[in-house]
């Protein structure tokens, strides 16, 4: 049990710490901070990450997060790079470095060489005083006090900070640049992510089955396209064809319960006024939204006044939406 406890004690502080350390970053997010994003938006080439050891490794995630939020960005490993990779930069292109230490020989090497190329330079650096950034055109500050390492050697809280910061840089950017749910979507079509944020109403629906009935419809005739349609309702419209309730198997349900003349039974006086629809161009993703909210599963697909389709929980659960 103690065991335990020091476990969790442990576990408490290595958050604490990496908290902390991000919290402590804020005073340092300035004009120069600023003054990077705008220049970074005003460029015509890519963003070129570059680092090495475990920096290399968050340099990497940089890079995919910016690609991912339409900011074009590639990864070059600061060894490599002196031995042919150097290849890969354009003159136009933006150069971030990252390095805790801003002294590492590798970034000592490569930062006279990339200053000849003529690129822009910025340091997302833990030391202000280290070579990287008096060098550099711009400083990302990613100081800490310490790592949450026991023996302040893994890197763990610099790195957390470092990966914040490309964050932070990244998020700006994207919002700089207006990029949208759609814009965002174009760069995400796999999986469940990219079909929430492109499928639309109109591409799950069978638009093959339509269970339609009029308001003087009899109660055999409901239920036979119910049945027939096999999506658990029927719309049901007036003489002008306009939506004006849905019957659903439920409504079935609760009406026989009622021991009523089925002989008299037509589908306007059971069916629910004002069905909750949804047109053919919304997302997917909001139509589960209207499902949870009001506890039903199907809509009404609508354009303009005219009923055009059924969409279906299980047309979402198939689609691995839900």
């Amino acid at each position: 049990m103690n065991l335990l406890k020091n476990i969790k004690n442990k576990a408490i502080k290595v958050l604490q710490n990496e908290a902390d350390a991000l919290l402590n970053l804020i005073p340092h997010i300035g004009d120069d901070f600023e003054a990077c994003v705008q220049d970074l938006l005003q460029a015509s080439g890519r963003v070129v990450v570059t680092g090495i050891g475990k920096s290399a490794i968050v340099s990497n995630k940089i890079v995919a997060t910016l690609n991912s939020t339409g900011t074009p960005s590639l990864f070059m490993h600061a060894a490599d790079a002196i031995h042919g990779d150097l290849g890969m930069i354009k003159k136009e292109d933006f150069v971030i470095c990252v390095s805790q230490s801003g002294s590492t020989p590798e970034i000592k090497v490569l930062v006279p060489l990339l200053k000849q190329l003529g690129n822009k330079l910025i340091a997302l650096v833990g030391n202000r005083d280290s070579y990287l950034a008096k060098q550099a055109d711009y400083v990302l500050y990613t100081g800490i006090e310490e790592e949450a390492c026991p023996n302040n050697l893994a890197p763990t809280t610099s790195t957390t900070v470092q990966m914040a910061m490309g964050d932070a840089l990244a998020v700006c950017l994207l919002s700089a640049r207006g990029f949208t749910a759609e814009s965002f979507a174009r760069f995400h079509p796999g999986g469940a992510l990219g079909k929430q944020l492109y499928l639309k109403v109109g591409d799950l629906m069978d638009k093959s089955l339509l269970p339609l009935v009029a308001e003087d419809a009899s109660l055999r005739e409901v239920i036979v396209e119910i049945s027939s349609k096999r999506l658990g309702a029927t719309a049901v419209v007036n003489k002008q064809g306009r939506l004006v309730g849905i019957v659903t198997d439920g409504d079935l349900r609760r009406m026989l319960q009622m021991n009523p003349d089925l002989s008299r039974i037509l589908a306007g006086s059971i069916m629910s006024k004002e069905p909750k629809t949804i047109g053919e161009e919304e997302y997917a993703v909001k139509a589960l939204g209207l499902m949870r909210s009001y506890n039903i599963t199907q809509l009404v697909v609508t354009k303009g006044d005219e009923v055009i389709g059924f969409i279906h929980i299980h047309d979402l659960m198939k689609e691995g939406i839900v």
